[in-house]
């Protein structure tokens, strides 16, 4: 059996690895001419970083990971709301690892290229087509590096091309709009003195004017300073979808004097924006859940099948369960026939499909940062200790909730590590 995937990104070099470790020839190939590390940090929570620990390749990950201790919420005067320990201190078997996005990129693109072969990984290669016949699949490709077409024959094709995904716009090339917020995004990263114990995550504000804080670099910590990453995020006036380059550099003049004030006695939110060398903004965007990500030998995994909203940290976390779930099913099949593809992954589409959908649902209602939300519209000039407007059941039902939901509740990794 050969697999076609359609994206190099966290989720389909993950799925390449799963793959391979199960025996199963595949081929990954990328519209980028080279991988390069770019982009800002992500979280990978527990239920995550478990399935890349099966991979082995999860000493290579912690070496440049903060292994993130604690979340803290806080509304906007810096008061504090929730905290809660996270990974290995909150008793789970692996860590939480905040790292910048394209060093994990990368170590996964290189570990691949060691166990599936350097001829494996094809770049610069852009997805335009598909066919589908009784025997198998034909992906039609355009080499950027040469303009050629190419043509790629497998058993099956995986689409994991983000949220632009041309696998999913093959199947869907109208009524699938991206859906916009209201909000945007400016993500940058500022080296730095360490906050708090160096390795807690925050959030403060809440859902029309939010900050996240977060260090994403060992090597830095281990030399007394923090990498850190972080998120400013505004209701903008104009609620329509920007048409500019999601990905480009702006001033911190457009946003930050909404932060002037946001100073307190362990943090300065004004000196940490102020010295982020670029500023790269982002619409918050998400799409409606599909009825189907799986036509016959084809289906979709990650943001092409269920972009969602960056809260919870949850986005590249989905991917990797999606990858877990879908190489399994096809690792359990009795023999590539037809048929039984077309079951395996009617079987991951079952299983995967509702419970991502539900997350994209839930983070719409801001998912775990609800306690920000409810803390604002509760006591919005502050409070003399939050339990005097938001119980503390109150706020462990909603993480826990979350927790159950997204499939990273400790419960649910007990005999899975």
């Amino acid at each position: 059996m050969k697999v076609i995937i359609v994206g190099a990104g966290i989720g389909g070099l993950t799925l390449g690895l799963m793959l391979q470790q199960r025996g199963i020839e595949c081929d990954i190939f990328e519209s980028v001419r080279s991988l390069q590390p770019l982009g800002v940090g992500i979280n990978l929570l527990p239920h995550a970083v478990n399935e890349l620990n099966q991979l082995g390749v999860l000493d290579t990950l912690t070496a440049q990971a903060i292994t993130t201790s604690a979340l803290h919420y806080y509304n906007r005067h810096g008061q504090p709301i929730w905290q809660e320990p996270r990974g290995l201190a909150a008793g789970y078997p692996v860590p939480q690892l905040s790292i910048h996005r394209g060093e994990l990129q990368l170590s996964l693109a290189e570990i691949a290229a060691q166990r599936l072969g350097n001829n494996r990984i094809h770049t610069g290669m852009a997805f335009e087509s598909l066919k589908q016949d009784a025997d198998g699949v034909t992906a039609s490709f355009r080499n950027r590096n040469t303009n050629e077409a190419v043509e790629v024959r497998g058993d099956l094709l995986i689409g994991a091309d983000g949220i632009h995904s041309a696998v999913r716009k093959h199947f869907y090339p109208q009524g699938d709009a991206l859906r916009f917020s209201g909000r945007m995004l400016w993500r940058a990263i500022t080296d730095g003195e360490p906050y708090l114990d160096g390795k807690t995550m925050f959030m403060a504000g809440h859902q029309d004017q939010k900050f996240v804080c977060y260090p994403i670099s060992e090597p830095l910590r281990q030399q007394g300073r923090s990498r850190i990453n972080w998120i400013a995020e505004l209701r903008v006036p104009n609620p329509g979808l920007p048409s500019t380059d999601w990905n480009r550099v702006v001033d911190a003049s457009v946003f930050a004097d909404r932060f002037a004030s946001w100073k307190w006695d362990w943090i300065d939110i004004p000196a940490v924006i102020s010295g982020a060398e670029a500023i790269y903004e982002f619409p918050l965007v998400d799409k409606d859940p599909l009825p189907r990500w799986t036509h016959e030998r084809v289906t979709l995994l990650g943001d092409a099948a269920h972009p969602m909203y960056p809260i919870g940290s949850n986005g590249s976390a989905q991917a990797i369960l999606d990858a877990r779930y879908l190489a399994g099913r096809l690792q359990a099949m009795s023999k590539p026939a037809k048929a039984n593809i077309e079951l395996a992954l009617k079987e991951y589409e079952a299983e995967r499909l509702p419970i991502t959908a539900g997350i994209v649902l839930r983070n719409r209602l801001n998912g775990p940062e609800q306690v920000m939300q409810l803390a604002h519209e509760r006591a919005p000039e502050g409070y003399s200790h939050i339990h005097d407007v938001v119980s503390e059941a109150e706020l462990n039902e909603i993480s826990t909730r979350y927790k159950r939901l997204a499939g990273f509740d400790p419960a649910a990794l007990k005999g899975r590590h």
